[in-house]
């Protein structure tokens, strides 16, 4: 396996690369950690002319905490934020599904934006980012846009990310006092891509009464599944188990998810209703209090 000819540049500041990507257009790929698109290009999938390495722009690699959120580099190694301690304090939610993510030399490589900007349907990373209401920055040589989840994932491996632009950094909200957050998963063995994952948010009062519910859904969709009826049933009410153990079955019966190799549609549509309501439970014994340690399940 090789990759077709192109012509490799590797800028060393964000507006070089943007003005390279403004020239270039539909010609170019970006180059970010390789896990994805080293592949394809090796298969001969995606042939670009020309080949933008984003690996020499150190801007593009940060975490910090501003005005209430958490702000990533969109070049930022997955590893980096896995064992970044402002990250495990302030968004456990994506320390917590950062872990699911291949084997670790994988995250070594991998980027917060790359996984982000390929948009695969089985990943963890945009199903976080939908559950939490995240912001994803894309600029060009002209201008910024700042985009919700659903306004940037469109379908199957592609976003609203145009030609000449390039996702540059990515914003989730710190969580707030009340709440508990869990990520589970179901994939064949630890490193494969989930055949269904789940990421919950659930903020309780003082008397244990639901005041805000969310969930989202990979590998039962095209795009991250956000399954806002169904995690809304929650608010204003105690999370009983059998309140949890409804809003799972509202949620296998809304998603509508292919059948492939690994898992049929059948399959996919009972673990997302049995995953919900146990990343739930763990979300609410979080938000009271109650330590869990496991990262997510595996099959």
């Amino acid at each position: 396996m090789k990759p077709p000819r192109f012509d490799y540049l590797a800028p060393t500041s964000v507006d070089e690369a943007l003005a390279l990507l403004a020239e270039l257009g539909e010609d170019a790929k970006v180059l970010a950690g390789g896990q994805s698109l080293v592949p394809l290009l090796n298969f001969r999938l995606v042939r670009p002319a020309h080949l933008v390495d984003l690996n020499e722009i150190p801007d593009l690699g940060y975490i910090r905490h501003e005005n209430g959120r958490i702000v990533i580099g969109a070049m930022t190694r997955q590893r980096a934020v896995e064992v970044s301690d402002l990250v495990s304090e302030r968004c456990p939610l994506l320390a917590e599904a950062m872990r699911q993510i291949g084997h670790v030399q994988i995250r070594n490589r991998g980027t917060i934006g790359g996984s982000l900007a390929h948009a695969d349907p089985a990943a963890e990373l945009p199903a976080v980012v939908a559950v939490l209401g995240g912001e994803l920055v894309v600029r060009s040589a002209r201008s910024e846009r700042v985009m919700t989840p659903d306004e940037f994932f469109v379908a199957y491996l592609t976003t609203a990310v145009e030609p000449g632009e390039l996702l540059v950094e990515v914003r989730l909200p710190v969580i707030a006092p009340g709440t508990g957050t869990a990520f589970m998963e179901v994939s064949r063995r630890h490193g494969d891509l989930a055949l269904v994952g789940v990421a919950a948010s659930v903020r309780l009062d003082d008397s244990s009464v639901c005041t805000h519910s969310a969930i989202a859904l990979t590998g039962v969709g095209p795009t991250p599944v956000v399954a806002r009826a169904a995690a809304g049933t929650l608010v204003g009410v105690k999370p009983t188990p059998a309140a949890l153990e409804d809003v799972g079955r509202r949620v296998a019966e809304a998603v509508r998810p292919d059948g492939d190799l690994h898992a049929s549609a059948e399959y996919r549509t009972h673990v997302a209703g049995v995953l919900t309501r146990r990343a739930l439970a763990r979300a609410v014994e979080r938000a009271r209090g109650i330590s869990h340690t496991s990262a997510g399940t595996h099959q």
